[in-house]
């Protein structure tokens, strides 16, 4: 593999040490370690290029040490790669690569300070003529320092200039890199790329993620496969539409920047994924019908800048302006305002697999006249405005391949009849907050319009996970889940939820189940001998059920509830299984606490928030349990001497105060005696 691939960060975060067989040759004294012609010399804190390595390797490794300035290697000329990171290297000197030019394919010099020795650096790169990848990243360059370290090196084509001060780039910034298949620009400040790639013809893969670019337009580039330009503010996407070549571009990522338009794609290409998650995107057909607006414009058009000479202009309302996303397998739409799709959009991707609309406005969902791909494989549409589904039999039964179906947080009330039963690969579904209600047994109550006014899921023998949280479920049908090999249920958020009988069914099938904030007090959990995972979080409970400590959880949730103590017996049973447990927001005795030191010595078990677990002393003042010093409790008859001292207290106060009293002033006692005791008398 390429050093390039290496990132900074892994590179500087390699073991000083490995379990070598050192050369017979090689000092004992020596800060590098060989395997067969590799040196592995990184962080030995060296400020030279080690002499007593031998000549023949091929490999030379010196990330994380102390080097900074790189002088001739007279004595590796059969070096192949050669790896500086982190090493606050400032330059190269000119004759560095002079005696072994012809063999150095691989160079990595990521996160360093080339940017003061820049020139001399370059000098230094020229007499490389036949490298292959080379890692810049992180030296804090900007675009004269860049542009002057890759002059000449033509066999480049790799080449990472991530993480540095690289703001406008133009045809001269890499004009000699006609080889160049993968470069990596994510992570710079970046506004302009005006023709910047036009003299690499090879370049497929391009990362420009994590930029400030406000648009792309006029895009050309047909030989690129890959392109990520994600994390940016670009507002609009539009590639050349007169151009009759096909587009290789096979991923586009176009996520997390302004995106109001569906990207205007080329009309001939093999785009397979596309990501455009976290933009502003609606689709704006239904307006070339709205004849409200008599001056609506229908064309938009871009002029270029710098020169004023050329345009691009975009037809806003034009059906084809979606180009071609025949070949389309992944759309994904999250976090956007689409409100409806444009007609024939969904049956113009007959190969789609996963269409994510996750946190849309969706208000209606017409399976049906969409005419979704039999090729569907996830479907994803929770957190929109669903208030209905349309799908007929016909319909149902093309979704042959529907695995994953999301419907969670709509305004669903009820559904096409038959939904669940017609998808004979259906593996999980999430119906979570939804007003949706469970069938009785053989009562699933259709109505003319063949819609259901609850959910069953007869048959449907491939399902293995259901979501059903706050759905307002009060009692589940003892039969509704029969016959189903489920691995996970999720029924949390549904207060006064009455579950043990129905779920009885899935006791040696279910290994993730939820059921917090559902009230349940005394419920049974021994016959699920499979359990691995148990949520039983804001209940209510004071005591840990019984019945789990028979059982080889992983995982159990039991925050918010009103436990105060965890016997000590139960803590030493449950210790050795866990994994993850949630135990923050209960009012836990901090005199019994025995319980948490258990977990706490037990290596294998996480404490998720172990320093938020809080407790309350004698007095009813809160502490975090792993600060709280049992020396500030009593012992087991803790309660009665506590009285004790109740009642001491007071009393010794009052009879120092008596004392100090009488101390210090003297002659009240004597006045007060004379009042009471030296009366006068009649003679």
């Amino acid at each position: 593999m390429p050093v390039h691939r290496l990132t900074p960060l892994l590179l500087c975060l390699l073991p000083m040490w490995r379990i070598l067989t050192p050369v017979s040759s090689h000092p004992q004294h020596s800060r590098c370690q060989l395997i067969q012609r590799t040196a592995l010399c990184n962080n030995g804190k060296l400020s030279f290029v080690p002499t007593e390595l031998p000549d023949n390797i091929e490999e030379l490794q010196l990330n994380y040490n102390h080097i900074h300035t790189l002088h001739s290697i007279l004595l590796y000329p059969s070096i192949k790669t050669l790896s500086l990171a982190c090493n606050s290297l400032e330059k190269l000197e000119s004759n560095t690569f002079q005696y072994f030019s012809k063999f150095l394919d691989s160079l990595n010099l990521a996160n360093n300070n080339l940017h003061i020795g820049y020139q001399e650096s370059s000098q230094a790169l020229k007499t490389l003529p036949r490298i292959r990848a080379l890692d810049l990243s992180e030296n804090k360059l900007d675009d004269e320092m860049a542009a002057t370290l890759l002059q000449n090196l033509t066999s480049l084509e790799y080449l990472n200039l991530s993480g540095n001060l690289l703001q406008r780039l133009d045809e001269t910034s890499f004009r000699d890199l006609h080889k160049l298949k993968e470069l990596d620009l994510q992570r710079n400040i970046m506004f302009e790329i005006d023709g910047a790639f036009d003299s690499n013809p090879k370049l497929q893969r391009l990362n420009l993620a994590f930029n400030y670019l406000p648009c792309l337009i006029d895009f050309h580039m047909t030989q690129l496969v890959v392109l990520n330009a994600s994390h940016n503010f670009i507002e609009w996407f539009i590639s050349t539409q007169d151009l009759n070549d096909t587009f290789q571009l096979e991923t586009l990522d176009l996520s997390d920047n302004k995106l109001l338009f569906f990207p205007f794609l080329p009309n001939q290409s093999h785009l397979r994924n596309l990501y455009l998650s976290h933009n502003s995107i609606r689709f704006y057909e239904h307006l070339t019908d709205n004849t409200t607006f008599l001056n609506l414009t229908t064309t938009v058009e871009f002029y270029n800048l710098k020169t004023y000479m050329s345009n691009v202009t975009a037809k806003l309302w034009d059906e084809s302006l979606h180009g071609d996303i025949s070949s389309l397998e992944i759309l994904d739409l999250r976090g956007n305002q689409v409100e409806y799709f444009p007609r024939g959009f969904i049956h113009k991707m007959p190969a789609l697999s996963r269409l994510r609309m996750c946190t849309n406005c969706l208000e209606t969902l017409n399976l049906t006249s969409e005419q979704f791909s039999g090729s569907l494989y996830e479907l994803d549409f929770s957190n929109n405005r669903l208030n209905q589904i349309v799908a007929d039999e016909n319909t149902l039964t093309t979704f042959d391949n529907l695995t994953y179906l999301n419907l969670s947080l709509n305004d669903l009330e009820w559904l096409p009849s038959g939904l669940f039963s017609s998808l004979p690969s259906l593996r999980s579904v999430d119906l979570s907050y939804n007003n949706i209600d469970i069938c009785p047994p053989d009562k699933a109550e259709t109505s003319t319009n063949n819609i259901s006014l609850c959910v069953d899921w007869k048959n449907v023998i491939s399902l293995r996970q259901l979501y059903l949280k706050g759905c307002n479920l009060e009692r589940i049908p003892s039969s509704a889940f029969a016959g189903l090999p489920l691995t996970h249920l999720e029924l949390s958020d549904n207060p006064g939820l009455i579950a043990q009988e129905s779920i009885q069914s899935l006791s040696r099938t279910l290994q993730h189940l939820g059921l917090g904030n559902t009230h349940i007090q005394d419920f049974d959990f021994s016959h699920f001998q499979s359990l691995k995972s148990l949520n039983i979080s804001r209940n209510s409970l004071d005591h840990l059920p019984p019945s789990l400590l028979n059982l080889h959880l992983k995982v159990l949730d039991v925050r918010d509830n009103r436990l105060s103590n965890i016997p000590s017996g139960h803590a030493k049973t449950l210790a050795p299984k866990l994994h993850t447990v949630f135990l923050t927001g209960n009012p836990f005795n901090c005199c019994q606490t025995e319980w948490f030191r258990t977990f706490e010595t037990t290596k294998t078990i996480n404490m998720v928030g172990q320093s938020d677990i809080e407790c309350k002393d004698l007095f009813q003042t809160t502490h975090r349990v792993e600060h709280f010093q049992s020396f500030l409790c009593l012992e087991e008859s803790a309660e009665s001497v506590f009285w004790y001292i109740l009642l001491i207290v007071p009393f010794s106060f009052l009879g120092i105060s008596v004392i100090v009293l009488l101390t210090f002033k003297p002659k009240i006692l004597k006045k007060s005696i004379k009042k009471k005791y030296l009366k006068p008398t009649s003679y």
